[in-house]
Order: structure tokens, then C-alpha cells, then sequence
């Protein structure tokens, strides 16, 4: 069985298909790119702060299903720009510091609405 987890404390889906999925123990989180849920704005163009909203957004989806960024085993990021790496890293860290998933990290041709960053994960619960 599964379930569609949405939140207001997260941008809405902007195509055909749910912020995140749980079935069982698993949540299956769509991707999220640093739109300000209260603005529907990018937070910056900034690769920092991107990351920061984007790994805000997760939590918040997170949340609403159930568990946290503390349960997170796998992410994916999806970069702009391969050479904002080691500052989407850096703040990445300061989210996943103790308890790290497993990750892949891929340069993409683009990113919904021009973002620099877009990140997935799954977590358990």
C-alpha cells in the first residue's frame, strides 16, 4: 500500500506527481529545487543558500511523512554545474554530517526552472 505525502511547508509539485511516496518503512522523495515555499521564489542564485533551501525543503517533506533527514539512506544530486560541487558540498555537510547517505552526484543539462541544484533522496521511517 502506499501513501502521497504532501505539505504546504514545502514547494508544491509543479508537474504530475506527489512531493514524496511512502510504502512500508521507505519514503520516496521527489526532487526539490530552492524554491521558497512562503514566496514561490528561488531564495538566491547562490549555490549555498540553493542547497540550504533545498535541503529544507527534503526536511519538511520528510517530516510530514513521518521521519527526518536523520533517516535518509540514499540522495541524488543533480547539479547545474559541476564546479558548484564543493560549495553545494559544504552545505550539504553542515545537513548530513553525522549519519551520511549514500549519494550520486551528476551534472544535468537543466534543472526545473533554471535551478542550480535539485535534490532527491529515500529515507526510511
Amino acid at each position: 500500500m502506499k501513501e502521497i505525502i504532501s505539505t504546504e511547508k514545502a514547494p508544491g509539485a509543479i508537474g504530475p506527481y506527489s512531493q514524496a511516496v511512502k510504502t512500508g518503512n521507505m519514503v520516496f522523495c521527489s526532487g526539490q529545487i530552492p524554491i521558497d515555499p512562503q514566496t514561490g521564489n528561488f531564495v538566491s542564485e547562490d549555490i549555498g543558500e540553493q542547497t540550504r533551501q533545498v535541503l529544507k525543503n527534503l526536511s519538511a517533506v520528510l517530516e510530514a511523512a513521518g521521519t527526518s533527514l536523520n533517516n535518509v539512506v540514499k540522495t541524488s544530486v543533480f547539479l547545474a554545474d559541476m564546479s558548484d560541487f564543493a560549495a553545494m558540498n559544504e552545505v550539504y555537510a553542515e545537513f548530513f554530517n553525522e549519519n551520511k547517505p549514500a549519494r550520486a552526484t551528476v551534472q544535468a543539462a537543466r534543472l526545473p526552472k533554471d535551478a542550480r541544484v535539485e535534490i532527491e533522496c529515500i529515507a526510511v521511517n
